[in-house]
């Protein structure tokens, strides 16, 4: 087993194709050892690299919906009335602090997520 750091993108490259090569490796051999090293610095070279932002708040509702299986209709009681919630998920209207507090616990969604600061459509 020959590991070394990943520092460039080639090098990310190489990690990924040898990876691949051995990922189905029996459990307990050498190649399932140096398959789960890789793994882990492939993760941290990824983390460093390329980091993964998180959605605007509107974007966490729609997705949580989808998840869900939830329509509009679904969230009157947390937003108020249909052309409200329709205002809200098309970025027209920020949302408010009492309809974050119940959105928060109908969708099990961060808070923190909820008031992060998003621009209207106009």
């Amino acid at each position: 087993m020959n590991v070394n750091p990943i520092k460039s993108e080639a090098d990310y490259y190489d990690a990924l194709n040898r990876l691949e090569a051995i990922f189905d490796a029996p459990i307990g051999t050498p190649e399932s050892d140096e398959a789960d090293i890789l793994g882990l610095i492939i993760d941290d070279f990824e983390r460093k690299n390329y980091p993964i932002e998180a959605p605007d708040p509107i974007e966490a509702i729609k997705i949580r919906m989808e998840e869900m299986h939830l329509k509009q209709v679904d969230l009157i009681k947390e937003i108020g009335g249909k052309s409200r919630v329709s205002e809200i998920l098309n970025k027209k209207r920020k949302l408010t602090i009492g309809m974050i507090r119940k959105l928060t616990k109908k969708l099990n969604l961060s808070p923190g997520l909820l008031v992060s600061e998003y621009q209207l459509i106009q």
